[in-house]
C-alpha cells in the first residue's frame, strides 16, 4: 500500500517511522527545501510521546538535545519585584516524563530516524487531489497512492483541497504567539525570563547546546487580526504595536525583528471538525485538530495521533475507512481534553486584569517556597496538561515485520 504524506515538521516523519515499521510505503513531501536546522521556538514531549519516541530508538538523542532551561524570572510589569522559580521541581512534579526541546530539533531528530527508509519530496507541495488517489504536484509528476495524509500544520493544503474553507471548522482563542531568534544568549544561563503585563507576556530562554536565545511573545485581542499568515512585515508590526513600552528588555528583544534569522507569527487558533477524514485522506496533528499552538501540548498531540494512525491502519490491515474510524475513535477523548487544558493554560499566561497578574505571581511564589510534598500536590490538582497526558494511555499495536528489521518493498500489505 502506497501513502504519501504531507508535511515533514512533527507529526508527518512519526506518521512516516510508524508505517514504514508496519510495512507500508511511504512517501512525504514537504515545502521547505531541506528538514528545518533553524532550531524553532521550545515545545514540550510528555509521558505518551516520550514512550512512543523511546519505542522509536531516539530517545537518548531527544534528553540530549532539552534546552536544559533550569530557573524562572517572572517580572510583573511596572514593578520591581521579581520571582525565581526552580523549573526542575515544577517539570518534576507536574509530570512523570517531561523534556522540554527545540521544535527544528524534535524534527530533525525524528526525520533521521526515517530517511534511510522513507522516501522524502523536498522543495514540494500538493496543488490536487483526486478521489481515486490521483496526486498532482507543484513540481513532481503526478503519481497516484492509496492514501494521502495531511499532517501540513495548522493551514493545512490537504485539508483546505479536501474539506474547502469551512465555516466554523476553527475557533480563535482570543490570542497570537510570536517567536524570533537572538544571536546572543550568553547571560541568560539556563534561565526563562518572563515579563507579564495585563493581556500580554514576553520571554526569553536559551539552549545549552544552540548557542542562540528565543524570544516568545503572546498577546491577547478580541478579535483576528488583519494580516495573512506569510506577510512576515505586517506580523512584525503587529508585534511591536502589541508590546511597545513594556520593559526595556522587550524593547531590546524588538529590536531584532529586523535582523532574526527566524521568525513565527500565528494566531492562537483551535480547529473543531466533526471528522478529519473523507474518503482516501486524512489528517494528523496540528492540520486536523490543533488544540492551540504554545498552549495546548499540540507536540505531544500530533506524536500520539501519528503512532495512532499507523496502528489503526496496521491493524485493520489497509482497510482505511475501518482504519479512520477508529483513528478518530481513540483520539477524540485526548483531543476534547487537549482544547480545555489549552484554554486554561492561556488565560494564565496571558492575564486579563492586574487580578490576574498578581494570582499568577503569587502563585509561583507559592510553588517556590513549598516543599516537596506540598508542591508536587499543588502543581499536579492545577497543572491540568501536565495531568492531562500524564493520564493518557498509548496501546501497543506490536511490529507487523520483524522487529529490528526496516521495512522493504514487498513487506507492504496488499489491501
Amino acid at each position: 500500500m502506497r501513502i504519501l504524506v504531507s508535511g515533514a515538521g512533527i507529526a508527518g516523519p512519526v506518521l512516516a517511522y510508524w508505517l514504514n515499521r508496519h510495512g507500508f510505503s511511504v512517501t512525504v513531501v514537504e515545502r521547505a527545501v531541506t528538514s528545518r536546522k533553524t532550531g524553532g521556538h521550545a515545545v514540550d514531549l510528555f509521558r505518551p510521546a516520550m514512550e512512543i519516541s523511546e519505542r522509536m530508538g531516539v530517545l537518548e538523542r531527544i534528553e540530549e538535545c532539552a534546552t536544559g532551561t533550569a530557573r524562572l524570572t517572572l517580572r510583573p510589569e511596572r514593578s520591581s519585584r521579581a520571582v525565581q522559580v526552580d523549573l526542575g521541581k515544577i517539570f518534576s512534579a507536574a509530570s512523570d516524563r517531561h523534556v522540554e526541546i527545540m521544535r527544528d530539533d524534535l524534527s530533525e531528530i525524528y526525520y533521521d530516524a526515517t530517511r534511510d527508509d522513507v522516501e522524502y519530496l523536498f522543495g514540494d507541495s500538493i496543488t490536487g487531489l483526486s478521489p481515486d488517489g490521483g496526486v498532482r504536484f507543484e513540481h513532481a509528476a503526478p503519481r497516484r497512492f492509496d492514501l494521502v495524509i495531511g499532517a501540513d500544520g495548522l493551514h493545512s493544503t490537504v485539508r483546505r483541497l479536501v474539506f474547502g474553507d469551512r465555516p466554523g471548522s476553527s475557533t480563535f482563542i482570543g490570542a497570537y504567539l510570536g517567536v524570533l531568534t537572538l544571536r546572543d544568549a550568553a547571560a541568560l544561563d539556563r534561565e526563562l525570563l518572563i515579563h507579564v503585563g495585563v493581556g500580554r507576556t514576553a520571554g526569553m530562554y536559551g539552549t545549552r547546546h544552540c548557542g542562540e536565545a528565543r524570544a516568545l511573545f503572546l498577546f491577547h485581542s478580541e478579535r483576528e487580526l488583519d494580516y495573512h499568515y506569510r506577510d512576515m512585515p505586517r506580523q512584525k508590526e503587529l508585534l511591536r504595536n502589541a508590546f511597545q513600552d513594556m520593559h526595556p528588555d522587550v524593547d531590546h528583544w524588538l529590536t531584532e525583528l529586523d535582523t532574526t534569522p527566524a521568525f513565527y507569527f500565528d494566531s492562537i487558533t483551535q480547529l473543531h471538525l466533526d471528522t478529519w477524514s473523507r474518503g482516501r485522506v486524512t489528517l494528523v496533528g496540528d492540520a486536523g485538530y490543533c488544540p492551540g499552538p504554545a498552549v495546548g501540548g499540540s507536540t505531544t498531540l500530533a506524536v500520539v495521533g501519528a503512532y495512532v494512525l499507523a496502528g489503526e491502519l496496521a491493524r485493520a490491515r489497509s482497510d482505511h475507512e475501518r482504519a479512520f474510524a477508529a483513528y478518530e475513535r481513540v483520539m477524540t477523548p485526548h483531543i476534547q481534553g487537549s482544547r480545555a487544558a489549552a484554554l486554561s493554560v492561556a488565560k494564565t499566561l496571558i492575564p486579563a486584569s492586574r487580578l490576574g497578574i498578581t494570582g499568577l505571581t503569587q502563585g509561583a511564589r507559592l510553588i517556590a517556597a513549598l516543599p516537596t510534598r506540598p508542591r508536587r500536590a499543588l502543581l499536579r490538582l492545577a497543572g491540568q496538561t501536565g495531568r492531562l497526558y500524564n493520564s493518557m494511555t498509548i496501546d501497543d499495536y506490536g511490529p507487523s515485520i520483524p522487529s529490528g528489521r526496516p521495512a522493504r518493498s514487498g513487506d507492504h500489505y496488499d489491501g
